[in-house]
């Protein structure tokens, strides 16, 4: 049985992310430091909807709104995972960065010294959403710690 003192969780609010906090927070102990990272990926930096907006004033307040509904979401969904586990006496950390996303979990990875990374599985064909492909097979050469994979729920 695994008992990592350092777990860094990779999610960020789908049914394969939330999956995989279900065993990250089943293998923590009390004292766990839990590193939860949330990947916004990179192609939402030049998502300004040019296509239909027309003026610069226009694509600015797009930009806010986009940015701003990110926001909301992230805060929402690391809220709800810290309810979760602030009664269990873990420690919990949240980082949220905009990047490729296997790129930045094997960055914090390294930086965060954890134990043991858990991540969601690919979304099954025929399961609607983005698809921001983290690239599984360079994300376990990378990294020198184990690499746990939720399986999707079915």
């Amino acid at each position: 049985m695994l008992s990592p003192r350092s777990i860094l969780l990779a999610s960020h609010g789908t049914i394969g992310a939330q999956a995989a906090e279900k065993i990250a927070l089943g293998l923590c102990q009390s004292d766990t430091v839990l590193h939860h990272l949330i990947v916004v990926p990179d192609l939402w930096r030049g998502m300004m909807g040019d296509d239909w907006l027309n003026n610069a004033s226009t694509r600015d307040t797009y930009g806010k709104y986009v940015e701003a509904q990110l926001g909301r979401e992230i805060e929402q969904h690391r809220a709800v995972l810290e309810r979760e586990i602030s009664a269990r006496g873990i420690i919990f950390q949240t980082r949220v960065v905009l990047g490729k996303p296997g790129q930045c979990l094997i960055e914090y990875a390294a930086e965060s010294k954890a134990d043991l990374v858990v991540i969601g599985s690919p979304r099954p064909p025929g399961i609607s959403g983005l698809r921001s492909r983290m690239p599984l097979e360079k994300l376990a050469r990378a990294l020198t710690v184990p690499l746990l994979i939720a399986p999707y729920p079915k």
